[in-house]
């Protein structure tokens, strides 16, 4: 990255510096108590695989090999552009070979990549105060952070990562049971590890149809640099009035293929049958385990329909974090529906191969999955 004729697209490291020198301090913690809240969330999460285990009735006979790291939000940074670097590698290869054909590409790379550094930076320091935890899927090992086994192991080479100063924010932000909310946020993130080690296929599934989307991509360098500038602006407080509903674009809809459309269709179904089911198995494990379910459901849903500013919620749009808030909801939907009709073992069917899994038009529907999948089954 020193020559300007091997510039990579996004300069990395250069992110991972923006982002944690943007990236807002914690909550005002000793250092016993931050030590202490460490140890409970390794507690909880270790407590967490028997509960979900039990619950789901998924994986229960693997054992985990997947590390659970609790880090802080430049931890989180750092976890996320390592994750970024492995999967977008083929995009990116695909768009430095169409600059390398583009008069002036060389010079592009030079300065081009070191602007999307900076502007990818500034992006995922401001989503580095929002993510309370993550089962990384995709995630290659470093020396600071280790994953599991290789991506044909159990874990999927994996790793869980709960973001501490997160937590504790928003518990206290909500007010809540301390001890309860942090067993909560386990809960669905050891739901998201379970999915991935009970089901072998899912991951290899999950990143075949992601690099299916990125190789239909057919766009120029500068327009993805564009919409994360885009993105940047709105974050300093940039954009012109009477831009906002241009700027509200979401990332993955600079391209509209129709092969991409599609893809995008079914991307979305699988992250909605995922979050729906996290959230489900979050709640309905907690009444035994965690007495305050009930409120911390309550005000955490409130949290998340209110949002924050104006900037904030713009945001959220251009960043697709508002189709996330919808998965949420109509995947916990569709799963509580398929419950309801035919038992929890009716529902694991849906992890018996990629076409038992729903589609966009089932989340909606859940009666159409079960009609499709129990009675073909049954006939």
């Amino acid at each position: 990255m020193t020559s300007i004729g091997g510039a990579e697209m996004v300069d990395w490291n250069l992110a991972v510096a923006t982002a944690t020198r943007l990236v807002r301090p914690g909550p005002d913690v000793s250092r016993d108590e931050a030590r202490a809240v460490v140890a409970e969330l390794r507690r909880h999460a270790k407590a967490s695989e028997d509960h979900v285990r039990g619950f789901t009735r998924m994986g229960t006979e693997i054992t985990h090999d997947t590390p659970i790291l609790v880090v802080d939000r430049p931890g989180w940074v750092r976890a996320n552009v390592a994750g970024f670097r492995e999967l977008l590698k083929p995009l990116l290869d695909k768009m430095q070979e169409r600059r390398s054909n583009t008069p002036g590409g060389a010079v592009f790379g030079a300065v081009g990549g070191k602007v999307t550094g900076v502007e990818l930076g500034m992006l995922l320091s401001f989503l580095s105060s929002r993510v309370l935890g993550q089962y990384e899927t995709f995630a290659p090992a470093t020396r600071e952070l280790p994953a599991g086994g290789p991506p044909d192991s159990p874990s999927g080479g994996g790793r869980l990562l709960l973001v501490a100063p997160n937590i504790v924010h928003v518990e206290r932000e909500l007010d809540v049971q301390p001890h309860d909310f942090r067993l909560w946020v386990c809960l669905h993130e050891e739901t998201h590890r379970t999915q991935f080690t009970a089901v072998p296929w899912l991951r290899d599934h999950l990143e075949g149809e992601i690099q299916s989307f990125l190789g239909e991509t057919e766009v120029d360098p500068m327009t993805v640099l564009e919409r994360i500038r885009e993105a940047a602006q709105s974050l300093a407080g940039g954009r012109p009035e009477g831009e906002e509903d241009e700027g509200g674009r979401s990332l993955v809809e600079i391209v509209q293929t129709p092969a991409q459309r599609e893809i995008l269709g079914r991307l979305t179904a699988v992250m909605s049958l995922l979050e729906g089911h996290a959230d489900f198995v979050m709640d309905g494990v907690g009444p035994d385990v965690v007495p305050t379910v009930a409120e911390i459901r309550e005000k955490f849903q409130q949290r998340r329909a209110k949002g924050a500013s104006r900037l904030d919620l713009a945001l959220r749009k251009l960043l697709g974090l508002d189709a996330k808030l919808r998965q949420y909801r109509d995947g916990e939907r569709f799963v509580r529906a398929v419950v309801d009709q035919v038992g929890m073992d009716g529902f694991n069917r849906v992890w018996t191969s990629p076409n038992t899994l729903p589609t966009k038009a089932e989340i909606a529907k859940p009666a159409d999955w079960v009609a499709r999948v129990h009675r073909k089954s049954e006939s």
